[in-house]
């Protein structure tokens, strides 16, 4: 039988949606998440209290993968958005601001991929636990689009800047 969802654990989810959906849409309209517009702002927003809201759960009991995930989604915003402010960096920024971004959410997805197989649909999750070949095979998959799809905005960063 699944694990009941608290009513933080709920929440959680309906928090966690919003950076889903709003990254989702960035990528799609914009090729990236930029910290500039409205909806790269939402993101940071609704990845920040994602994040949070995760401290108040753990089937452990305490800190686990799910919270380790968040802190280093966090951290690799953190580094996007400071990237602009080293000189040094000055002609990666670009790419080295939207491989951050494009990192934190891929991080976001990997607890989310795992914790919806292992729950849905609840009167038999098609997945028993994260070490399942069916989760394993999912986050492979996931781990690959995100590669594809960096791997992509960088030419494109590296196209738009040719044509400006």
């Amino acid at each position: 039988m699944p694990h009941p969802i608290s009513t933080l654990g709920a929440a959680h989810t309906l928090i966690s949606l919003v950076p889903a959906i709003v990254g989702l849409y960035s990528f799609a309209r914009y090729r990236r998440i930029d910290s500039s517009t409205q909806a790269g702002k939402i993101y940071l927003g609704g990845l920040l209290l994602a994040v949070m809201t995760s401290f108040g759960l753990s089937s452990s009991g305490g800190f686990n993968a799910g919270h380790a995930l968040g802190i280093l989604a966090l951290l690799s915003v953190s580094g996007a958005l400071l990237v602009s402010r080293m000189p040094l960096l000055s002609r990666a920024h670009p790419y080295l601001s939207q491989l951050g971004f494009s990192f934190s959410f891929f991080l976001m997805w990997v607890p989310g991929i795992a914790e919806t197989l292992t729950r849905l649909p609840v009167s038999h999750p098609l997945a028993d636990g994260p070490q399942s070949p069916l989760v394993r095979g999912a986050l492979a998959a996931w781990f690959g689009i995100f590669v594809i799809g960096a791997v992509m905005q960088q030419f494109w960063i590296r196209a738009r800047k040719k044509s400006s």
